[in-house]
């Protein structure tokens, strides 16, 4: 028992032996070796990024790494009842919009899927999506989608890195293939921060010479703005690994904790315990946020500032800097990405967290600023929880930054408690056009919106929307006036 996780010699195979991972290896390729290539003119582009199109017999083809406009020649992968799906195998009349990719594992890698795509082609189609999103739901936006952007690469603060030890034992490091659970072994991303993107060799190396590989799961890269971060996922304990890992984290001045076990794991630092912390700027003001490796961060620091700076422009009609100051509710409210800079503004921000630890952070976060925030936990998923915060805390601007799944309850009770003002920030365009769906049928109008490009040469996109409610914001008006 005592070689579990080792590396195992090589060794040869013969049969089924090791079949599954070849074929997960090059599954696009034996699909598509199945079929009859065809030309197509591709039509539009999906929200994912896949062209989009019809073939002769009118059925909906999805082409991966076509662009619209373009006549490609491609190749069927997979054949479903409303549609197929298909990637490119040649290029016969290219969009002007098609750039060289900036990455050399484009096509293999599944992380940056629209590289084929110029970056300003990218954001316009990002905005795109957002407005057809919300059409498909009846709503309209009025004025032009503004974009906030920054660099298309070397963007990136955080990561995971998936480690894997193929049929032959030799270590893959990386992100996960397209179409596959295999992983494409990288040398450099050059999305990632220049400090991430060049520990990915010596990583590699790291693993390799460990003696129990297998007992890495996976490793996770924080750059905070003091140092670098490695989280070491190991599956079991293994001492004389620890050992060399720790070496490894004091020769490249790395933070080290590491979580062991698979049930149920422990986490602890394997150097000192360092103070992580990332800075976020407010007008005159540079806030400084305390974190831990397993709290929430968007990953595009730059984007994230935009995004910062554009809710205070947003809503600075509604935040005088006269006591008392507006009340502000920010939900799903994390470290205090929004609520710190909020007060700064002089509002009287309620901030509710759904994780104990991250409000705990939070309220830390606010004392370390010399700003008062009121901290509290909820569940925000549940509608009497929502119900009680907003007759509780009487907003009159909301704040709300939900996960993928949107802010159904919350949207609900929003809908029969109306506050004056909402800014909805959202990083799934779908739950955000369903539940602004909820909200325009409840009265509240869009006044403004935006894109963010937190991902460059993906498909994924932060959208933020203010919404104002403008009988709610009558009645406020002239409660405030009669007082």
């Amino acid at each position: 028992m005592t070689g579990l996780g080792k590396r195992r010699p090589a060794r040869s195979r013969s049969g089924v032996s090791g079949l599954r991972e070849r074929r997960q290896a090059t599954n696009v390729d034996h699909a598509a070796g199945s079929q009859d290539a065809r030309e197509l003119r591709i039509q539009g582009l999906a929200h994912d990024g896949r062209g989009v199109t019809r073939d002769a017999d009118g059925k909906t083809v999805f082409v991966e790494g076509a662009l619209p406009g373009e006549r490609v020649t491609v190749g069927v992968h997979r054949r479903r009842k409303r549609f197929d799906e298909a990637h490119v195998r040649e290029v016969v009349e290219a969009s002007a919009s098609r750039v060289e990719p900036p990455c050399r594992y484009y096509g293999s890698c599944g992380g940056c899927d629209l590289q084929h795509l110029s970056l300003e082609a990218q954001r316009d189609h990002k905005r795109d999506v957002l407005r057809e999103l919300l059409a498909r739901q009846g709503i309209d936006v009025p004025d032009a989608i503004s974009l906030l952007a920054d660099a298309g690469e070397g963007y990136r603060r955080r990561a995971r890195l998936g480690v894997r030890l193929d049929s032959h034992g030799s270590v893959r490091l990386g992100f996960r293939a397209r179409h596959s659970h295999r992983l494409v072994d990288l040398e450099e991303c050059p999305v990632l921060l220049p400090s991430l993107s060049s520990l990915l060799g010596p990583l590699r190396e790291q693993v390799e010479s460990l003696e129990a590989p297998r007992h890495v799961g996976h490793l996770e890269l924080l750059a905070s703005d003091d140092a670098v971060t490695l989280v070491v996922r190991q599956l079991r304990e293994h001492a004389a690994d620890q050992r060399r890992w720790r070496a490894f984290a004091e020769s490249h001045r790395l933070n080290l904790g590491v979580w062991s076990g698979r049930e149920s794991p422990r986490f602890a630092w394997l150097t000192a315990t360092p103070s992580l912390h990332c800075r976020l700027t407010s007008g005159q003001h540079t806030l400084t946020l305390g974190l831990e490796p397993s709290d929430f961060l968007q990953a595009n620091e730059a984007v994230n500032q935009r995004m910062v700076d554009t809710a205070l422009a947003w809503l600075s009609p509604w935040l005088p800097t006269s006591t008392p100051g507006t009340r502000v509710l920010d939900l799903f409210a994390g470290i205090g990405n929004f609520s710190l800079p909020l007060a700064t503004r002089g509002a009287e921000v309620t901030a509710v967290e759904g994780n104990a630890a991250m409000v705990e952070r939070l309220s830390g976060n606010a004392m370390r600023n010399a700003l008062s925030v009121t901290a509290q936990q909820a569940d925000l998923n549940d509608d009497e929880a929502c119900r009680q915060l907003l007759e509780t805390a009487r907003p009159e601007v909301l704040v709300l930054d939900p996960p993928r799944s949107g802010a159904d309850a919350l949207s609900r009770q929003l809908a029969e408690h109306p506050v004056p003002r909402v800014l909805y920030i959202s990083c799934d365009p779908a739950t955000l056009a369903r539940d602004t769906a909820c909200l325009v049928s409840a009265g509240y109008v869009i006044r403004r919106s935006a894109v963010a490009d937190m991902f460059a040469h993906t498909s994924h996109l932060e959208s933020m929307l203010l919404l104002e409610h403008p009988d709610s914001a009558r009645r406020w008006q002239g409660a405030s006036t009669d007082g």
